[in-house]
């Protein structure tokens, strides 16, 4: 049985010290997620998080297959990481963005992905608000950050082919005109989640909250500091890897002709390697989510038309040109990014939240512009992991090739609807898909 809380502590209690906050993750023995929640007004029910992973230049062309439904769906192996979600997955296939058979082009087909809006041609930057920024901007204000925009390749400035590079560099957009802010550095997203003063790195988050944190776990059961010092436990750990990425002298593929810095390095630089780079941001997005200091992410992995390179995997030559191969190397990347999204959901489905786990309450869109490194565009890849909070039944392939209105955003429409945005049109779209 839970004990009386001694003081008026609830859901939205947040830890502060000196510069830094830290939202509370799910306790049981708190009363509420708070009744602005549009989805679970006047609940306990928590809310409905949306994440979208997105990584360049489509996937290998005859892995990425999902058939049955179930523990007997099979995947193909692009998707094996996948393997111990797929009754949580929802493989959708057949879906079309038409805006994006313009320009034939990596950067025509990926600065509209979320928002089915026409591009400007010509060095111009102009394409749609996105679907995730439109949620940002209508149920953003109920948590600390509103929507948190991460990456891990820096934005390309130049024109291909008649289109700005910014397109193939940004998922994510605030108005027609302006891509969202891309964060790649770990420290600053960190600090964005965390800190109230971003310029104040000088203490620990914990040691900042430490105090009030023994007052909270003095109020609430047993079963609660459990998960209150798990929770702590883990906001230190992804710290500690923070400061050892921003001090580590590994790097990627390569070796200068300079053993040693000939000049002070910055304190808080891009991790050296992909992997760890991409490790951190997946715990940065999962943190963000069980402290519900925001409900909506996007995380690029890597530009369409991507300039990353792979040592760790053996793999030789750029994500661009790698692409282009169809071969073992390719599915070896692939899988290295797939391995990101199933990381992710292991992570949600070990936090409980109540009856549910958090990949329960969440929604995990992973995409990429285009099919396969042939720029195949008419059958978008999509996969869909989590519960909605119950509004998703996964295990299921669902296909729509050969379907008339299958635009992407009408994807896009069930989910908003799902995170309590209800919208009669979107991009191309005037209905969402039913059966998601």
């Amino acid at each position: 049985m839970n004990r009386p809380l001694k003081e008026p502590v609830s859901r939205r209690t947040i830890l502060r010290g000196l510069g830094a906050s830290v939202a509370l993750p799910w306790l049981e023995s708190l009363p509420t997620w708070g009744a602005e929640n549009t989805v679970t007004a006047g609940t306990t029910q928590p809310p409905v998080r949306f994440a979208c992973l997105f990584s360049g230049n489509g996937f290998h062309a005859g892995e990425w297959w999902a058939r049955g439904e179930g523990q007997a769906m099979e995947l193909g192996k692009v998707l094996e990481p996948l393997q111990p979600f797929r009754e949580k997955l929802t493989f959708i296939d057949g879906l079309f963005n038409a805006e994006a058979k313009h320009g034939g082009i990596h950067s025509a087909q990926t600065g509209q992905l979320l928002s089915g809006a026409k591009l400007a041609p010509n060095g111009a930057v102009r394409s749609g608000t996105s679907m995730d920024q439109v949620m940002a901007q209508r149920i953003g204000s109920q948590t600390k950050v509103p929507s948190l925009v991460l990456g891990c390749e820096a934005s390309l400035p130049n024109v291909h082919k008649n289109y700005s590079m910014i397109y193939s560099s940004h998922i994510s957009w605030s108005s027609p005109t302006t891509p969202t802010p891309l964060e790649l550095y770990p420290a600053l997203a960190f600090d964005r989640l965390f800190r109230n003063e971003p310029g104040r790195a000088d203490q620990s988050v914990l040691d900042a909250v430490l105090e009030e944190a023994s007052n909270v776990r003095s109020q609430v059961s047993v079963a609660d500091r459990h998960r209150l010092g798990e929770y702590l436990a883990s906001v230190r750990e992804v710290e500690q890897r923070i400061d050892r990425a921003g001090k580590d002298q590994r790097l990627q593929g390569w070796r200068p002709t300079l053993e040693e810095p000939n000049a002070p390095r910055p304190a808080d630089g891009l991790p050296q390697d992909i992997d760890e780079h991409m490790r951190l941001m997946c715990d940065i997005l999962v943190l963000a989510f069980q402290t519900d200091t925001t409900r909506i992410c996007t995380l690029k992995l890597n530009n369409d038309w991507s300039q990353l390179r792979f040592p760790h995997l053996g793999v030789n030559g750029i994500h661009h040109l790698v692409s282009h191969s169809n071969d073992e190397s390719w599915l070896k990347v692939n899988q290295f990014f797939v391995e990101q999204v199933a990381y992710i959901a292991r992570r949600l489905g070990e936090i409980q939240e109540g009856e549910r786990t958090l990949l329960d309450n969440t929604m995990l869109l992973y995409l990429s512009s285009m099919l396969h490194g042939g720029h195949h565009v008419d059958d978008l890849p999509a996969v869909l992991l989590g519960g909605g909070g119950g509004q998703v039944q996964g295990g299921r392939v669902l296909s729509y090739k050969g379907q008339p209105n299958r635009q992407i955003c009408r994807l896009y429409l069930s989910l908003m609807d799902k995170m309590g945005v209800h919208l009669d049109r979107f991009g191309d779209a005037e209905e969402s898909l039913a059966e998601v």
